[in-house]
């Protein structure tokens, strides 16, 4: 049953990726707020379906430390979901994604219209100066910065490996730091279609504060995060 319910939740994720992106298509000739309605409209019809579908629920906790207005906003990544979700929860989210899902259709038009974060990986220290330039530009407009710190998706309980980009970020902004736990790749893993009946969380953690030195900051947020989202994983995949 879990395998046939996600089938059909895989239809409905890609199928409503295409009808929203094409049947509000016209939202990309407006101004940031109507193509940003889009994007958040998407995302709470995909939770739920993935509710409605699969049995899995997503909570938010932490919601007094949650940010209003410009922030810089780091989270655990284990999967699509912690993609897909903040939109639901931030009032105007901006990821820091890899340049490559820029090209894509439908996802592409709509991440170029509101201004995400594109990084080329392969540009170096050139990559690292231009995403710190347009996060300095988006905060400006109020927004959360939404970064993954390890740059990439990791399996529930996996070692994690932070990358330095959160704290260039940091720095250059000289403001707070929200982190976020998550238990996400449970339920929603990062390979593979199957969906996992359950409760994903998405925790709002204290946030760090602004003026530590790299070192103390990058171990600070790692710490934090990684704690959280353990205590929110099964034993069995804490063992």
């Amino acid at each position: 049953m879990t395998t046939l319910r996600s089938l059909v939740f895989t239809a409905w994720l890609y199928l409503s990726m295409a009808v929203f992106a094409v049947g509000l298509s016209p939202a990309l000739l407006m101004s940031h707020r109507p193509a940003m309605g889009v994007i958040k409209l998407w995302a709470r019809f995909v939770l739920f379906g993935l509710r409605w579908i699969c049995g899995v629920k997503v909570e938010v906790r932490g919601l007094q430390h949650r940010p209003a207005g410009a922030a810089l906003v780091a989270a655990k990544h284990q999967g699509m979901l912690d993609v897909v979700a903040p939109f639901a929860f931030l009032d105007d989210p901006c990821f820091v994604l890899k340049k490559e899902l820029m090209v894509l259709p439908f996802f592409g038009w709509f991440a170029w219209k509101t201004k995400m974060i594109p990084v080329d990986r392969a540009a170096g220290a050139s990559a690292l100066k231009d995403m710190v330039r347009q996060a300095r530009e988006r905060l400006a407009e109020g927004r959360q910065i939404v970064i993954f710190p390890e740059g990439t998706r990791t399996e529930p309980g996996a070692p994690a490996d932070y990358k330095p980009g959160v704290a260039a970020i940091y720095r250059d902004l000289d403001a707070p730091c929200s982190p976020v736990a998550t238990n996400s790749g449970v339920h929603w893993p990062a390979h593979g279609f199957r969906r996992t009946p359950g409760t994903v969380v998405f925790e709002f953690l204290e946030p760090v504060p602004a003026g530590l030195k790299r070192a103390e900051f990058m171990a600070e947020l790692e710490t934090r995060i990684e704690h959280a989202s353990r205590a929110l994983l099964p034993p069995s995949v804490v063992g």
